[in-house]
């Protein structure tokens, strides 16, 4: 059930961010933006700040992974308006931070492991929750161009940094006492889409979702990462 909630909530968002970028127009808007908050911030190429929160979860091999983030995002809208048709808008950079990072995998368990020359170990395997704090320094953001006076949809890449209390994805020991070769430090590439939603002028409420890789980049002797993973997160945006 909680997966079927999850999959509606992101039909949800993907479906209301590619509606309304349909509508996207090659007219910018008027001088007359006071009662237009998505005018008002695309003509003053504003900036945008506040926190937000995003729970996940890994799919394929790591569907039984979970998160939990939370931090502070700033941004800025860099350019006037690109016409590119219905594809028209304007770049956005900004940079997060996550000091509360969680990731919650397999209780600890221990398995048996042939050795291959006739013998067997007994080894420890999963971690249970994991703890860490994360930088994303580099979010590209197209904010498409669109009539709305409320709704603003976006597409991103971005891409960031993590670090973690203990050896994450779990480490465990393979035979012969050798360490498994995961890492403290791992990197996030990502990509994906979303709308901010003003409730009134200068604040929003923002509804992204995220696809999210981590991998080590093999600075252990292992790589074995999260493949993929969804993540939903909302923010609460003010705009200056």
């Amino acid at each position: 059930m909680q997966r079927i909630k999850c999959f509606f909530f992101m039909s949800l968002v993907i479906a209301m961010a590619l509606g309304v970028g349909a509508k996207a127009q090659k007219t910018e808007g008027t001088g007359d933006d006071t009662d237009n908050p998505v005018a008002r911030v695309r003509n003053n190429l504003s900036w945008e700040h506040g926190p937000f929160v995003n729970w996940g979860k890994g799919i394929g091999d790591r569907s039984d992974y979970e998160f939990l983030w939370a931090g502070y995002q700033l941004g800025k809208v860099m350019t006037p308006v690109i016409h590119a048709g219905i594809l028209s808008g304007q770049f956005t950079y900004a940079g997060n931070i996550m000091p509360l990072w969680q990731a919650y995998t397999p209780a600890p368990y221990t398995v048996v492991v042939d050795n291959g020359n006739g013998t067997t170990s007994v080894v420890p395997h999963g971690g249970g929750t994991f703890y860490g704090v994360s930088v994303t320094p580099v979010i590209l953001r197209w904010n498409f161009l669109t009539k709305s006076r409320r709704i603003q949809p976006w597409f991103q890449g971005a891409g960031g940094l993590i670090y973690t209390t203990h050896k994450f994805p779990p480490d465990y020991m393979v035979p012969h006492g050798t360490p498994g070769g995961t890492s403290v430090w791992n990197f996030s590439p990502q990509g994906g889409i979303g709308i901010h939603y003003f409730v009134r002028p200068k604040r929003s409420v923002d509804f992204g979702v995220n696809a999210v890789h981590i991998s080590s980049a093999s600075l252990g002797d292992k790589n074995p990462g999260v493949n993929a993973s969804i993540q939903i997160q909302v923010n609460y945006t003010f705009w200056k």
